[in-house]
Parts: structure tokens; sequence; C-alpha cells
């Protein structure tokens, strides 16, 4: 079995490659795909094939999937160019013959009305129709989503949203990264969707207390509304389109499109998942290395 792993330059993409490796597959045996290939050196220092992968040219994902039999489609980072690029990605891994192609989409993607769910719609309905045999994984939140509301409380002691008293069940990177080695590896998933969350949906108020034990000083949540979430983004720098897109996901949070704990992502794993103030604390450590 050789592996592709699209969007290797990526943080979701390094960890399914950890992952992978801690399951015992050969370094060989992996191909780490990327758009910009200097992301990836240090795989590539571990000994795993790099290609470069660029969704949006054909070309480089037919080259990117030679001797390869599966395949994970990490779900593209640019909203509004998703979709053409997974098309790509689903088109070659057809006429290549691939025995499994898993991708990454979002909670409750043909169901919700939520900003983020079209893309991911599509795509699970262009992969349906396309005969590759496939798994798909419906990631829930990610906890890393909450590190620059953890930074900014450090100094502010407030996580303002306008979410009201929504919940999350959001889980680790590292948590998602590990189910998708699971099924990228294992016999028996072909066919399914899984719909994958942290164990607990925790509401704003309890992120709040995870960022205050996270820093050592209080941390309150404090309900805001769209205009004033909004001007705020504004006052922040960010232009119109931006701002509209944000506060658009925050709405949909606010419905409860993010509210679903299920057990599913704890099962594939075999581990509870990340408690919240633990992956904070690992995703806060790492952001202030990075400064």
């Amino acid at each position: 079995m050789t592996i592709l792993v699209t969007a290797a330059g990526g943080q979701l993409g390094h960890l399914v490659i950890d992952a992978l490796l801690d399951r015992g597959v050969a370094p060989g045996d992996i191909v780490a795909g990327a758009r910009t290939t200097s992301k990836v050196t240090d795989l590539e220092d571990r000994g795993i094939r790099i290609a470069a992968l660029d969704y949006t040219a054909p070309e480089t994902v037919a080259a990117a999937l030679d001797g390869v039999d599966t395949v994970l489609l990490i779900s593209g980072s640019e909203p509004g160019k998703r979709y053409e690029g997974h098309k790509n990605v689903i088109d070659a891994a057809q006429t290549a013959g691939v025995a499994k192609l898993v991708y990454t989409s979002l909670a409750h993607a043909d169901a919700v009305d939520f900003v983020l769910a079209p893309e991911h719609k599509a795509t699970e309905e262009y992969l349906a129709g396309s005969g590759v045999p496939a798994v798909v994984l419906r990631n829930n939140w990610y906890i890393e989503n909450y590190t620059p509301d953890a930074l900014r409380a450090a100094d502010t002691g407030v996580i303002a949203a306008s979410v009201g008293d929504a919940v999350v069940a959001a889980a680790t990177r590292a948590d998602y990264a590990e189910a998708a080695a699971v099924v990228l590896t294992e016999d028996g998933h072909l066919g399914r969707t899984y719909e994958l969350s942290g164990d607990t949906a925790v509401s704003y108020a309890d992120l709040a207390t995870a960022a205050a034990d996270v820093l050592g000083r209080d941390v309150a949540y404090v309900p805001v509304s769209r205009e004033q979430f909004e001007a705020a983004l504004a006052d922040a720098g960010l232009d119109a389109r931006t701002v509209d897109f944000v506060a658009a996901m925050e709405d949909g949070i606010a419905r409860g499109v993010l509210a679903d704990a299920d057990p599913t992502l704890a099962r594939l794993i075999g581990r509870p998942t990340t408690p919240v103030a633990d992956g904070l604390r690992a995703a806060v450590a790492a952001a202030r290395v990075d400064a």
C-alpha cells in the first residue's frame, strides 16, 4: 500500500503523516503532496517521497498519484475555490484506479445551513458519483481555531463572540489526524461516512474557563451582537468580504451547526478525544514558540 497525503505542507497533513508512521507505515510507502514543497522538506529528511501537488493544476495531481493506491484528500484552504480543486483530485484518482480515497469534509455537510458547508456537500456528491471507493470524514471544529481568541485574552481577559450560548464539539487536529490514519490503513471503512467530533460539546463560557486555566489569569466570555462583532473585525483591519464571511460562521455556530458530540472519533482512535483545556494549552504554547 502506498498512501498519498495531499496538502501535506499544512498542519493537518503533517499530523496525519506522523500518525501513519506511528501506526507502522514505512516512510517509503508514504507520498507527501504539497503545493509548496519547501514546507515538507522535514518529511523528505524522514524518508518520505515528496511530490509537488497543486489542486488547481491537474497535471501535478496525476504525477503525484504515480504508484499510489490510497489517497487522503484534505479539503482545500480557500473558501470559494475548494470544489474545483477537489474535483481535479477525484478525477485523477478515478483515472489512476485508486483503491481508496478518504476525504476530510465538515460535520453534517449535507444537512446544515452553514457558510462552510456547500463546497463540502458538493464534493461529497461528486465523489459519490465518481465511483472511486471512498470514506468521508466529517470533521467538526478544531480546538486550535480558538488559539487567536486565547492569545487576545492573554492581554484583554475577554473572549468576545456573537454565538450566544451555543456549544461546539471541537477536537484537536491530532485527534482528527489519528482517525484519518486509522481509516487509511484499516480495511472495513469503504463506503462509510463518519461524523467526527470531540466527546463533549462546550460553550464559550467553558472555553473562557479553559483559557483562564491555560493563561493563568481571569478570562470572561462576553457575548456580543453580530453588528458589534463585525465592527470589531473591521477595526482589526479585515476587509468587508472577510468580515461578512467570519460573521456568517459565527451565525452558523450560534444556530448549533457544530453542537453535536459524537462518540465515533473516540471509537476510531481508541481513546477519549483531547479535552479543550489540554488542546488549547498545546496550541497556545506552539503559537508562542512560532511568534
